[in-house]
């Protein structure tokens, strides 16, 4: 018995180490998929940024460059304060659906607990009723 109680422990303990692996790679996967894509953000700025510059002939290297960094740095502050605002509400759904989850299975297993007593109740009864008889 003390074995089997052991075993079950170790067995829990491996779980949890697994489990919490499991959640490191998940946040590591995260980390490096946001990362390639701010990278990938980072790089259509700068795309942009050049064709924008493409069609002012007149700029010379330098104003080039300064008004490429310039649209660039532009074109990420507003990117970060969408993905934010993206974020947010993502969030605030996240919570939103969490709460309407919560309430249908509250009242899915209400539903069915009330079903069970009142199947519960009609054997009782039909049990008394042939038992009578």
């Amino acid at each position: 018995m003390w074995m089997d109680q052991e075993q079950d422990r170790h067995k829990a303990q491996v779980r949890g180490q697994y489990q919490y692996q499991d959640q490191d790679q998940d946040r590591a996967i995260n980390e490096i998929e946001g990362f390639l894509l701010w990278e990938a953000e980072k790089d259509r700025a700068r795309i942009r940024a050049q064709a924008f510059c493409a069609g002012l002939p007149w700029l010379t290297d330098s104003q080039r460059r300064e008004v490429e960094l310039r649209y660039c740095q532009d074109q990420c502050h507003a990117s970060r304060a969408h993905l934010e605002r993206i974020a947010v509400r993502s969030a605030a759904l996240r919570t939103e659906y969490e709460g309407v989850y919560r309430a249908l299975r509250r009242r899915l297993i209400t539903a069915f607990l009330s079903g069970s007593v009142a199947v519960a109740v009609l054997l009782a009864v039909a049990a008394v009723g042939l038992a009578t008889r």
